[in-house]
């Protein structure tokens, strides 16, 4: 079965947009437009318009695209903001995640002498309960034959249906050193590399969109992949 892939968005609206539109052209030279397209979360955060991203993710849905969209640890983060304690705006809004961008996205205003407290409530009256709704609902995961797609990776010699919802969303190391086949190819995002990565057991399709770098979409027949350029595919190929 062929899927295409979205790499972590990060507010990246006109990026998201090219990246569909390169999917769109290989859809019209393959004849299928069925594919489901799987976003691998992280919509959120350091980009300018994360307000647009999800807008944009939530009409194509709706308008019967076979897009998945997958949750990522940004956009947990942007849910617990909303939802928990005013403490959560600390680490939120530091200068590391990117959630200033996020709120701004929405109109919320930040000010050097605003308080925490006054942005957290403008957030939540900012943010749609539509939008809500939609990071509450998305998946951690979706496996095809071939391929699992998951935002950040799994626990490696867990089996899948075990796995622990802050590992899917976190974890880095442990899952990157491991060099085992896991049963099937684990496409990820989560940690920021130049390029696309092929590791044989594993693809990082994560190339710093949140840091202004590129978008990156790719398209898998089975475990076969390709990266999806303004020329058409390109084999991603593991370095074995």
């Amino acid at each position: 079965m062929r899927f295409y892939a979205i790499g972590d968005i990060h507010g990246q609206l006109s990026m998201l947009e090219a990246a569909h539109a390169r999917i769109a052209r290989d859809r019209e030279e393959t004849g299928d437009g069925n594919a489901p397209v799987v976003h691998l979360g992280d919509l959120v955060d350091r980009g300018p318009d994360s307000r647009g991203v999800i807008d944009f993710l939530i009409e194509g849905i709706a308008g019967g695209a076979p897009w998945i969209v997958l949750k990522g640890n940004h956009d947990a983060m942007l849910l617990d903001l909303l939802s928990g304690p005013v403490e959560t705006a600390e680490s939120y809004l530091g200068p590391r995640i990117g959630g200033i961008e996020t709120l701004a996205s929405y109109g919320v205003r930040m000010g050097t002498f605003r308080s925490r407290r006054a942005i957290v409530e403008d957030a939540k009256a900012a943010v749609p309960e539509s939008h809500r709704r939609f990071l509450s609902g998305l998946p951690l995961l979706h496996a095809g034959a071939d391929v699992l797609f998951v935002h950040a990776g799994i626990r490696p010699g867990v089996p899948i249906t075990l796995q622990d919802a802050s590992d899917l969303l976190w974890i880095r190391d442990e899952f990157l050193i491991d060099e085992r086949d896991h049963g099937t190819l684990i496409v990820h995002g989560h940690t920021p590399v130049e390029l696309p990565e092929h590791r044989a057991n594993r693809v990082n399709l994560d190339t710093g969109a949140g840091f202004g770098r590129r978008l990156t979409a790719a398209v898998f027949e089975g475990r076969d992949c390709w990266i999806l350029g303004e020329r058409g595919r390109e084999r991603l190929r593991s370095p074995g």
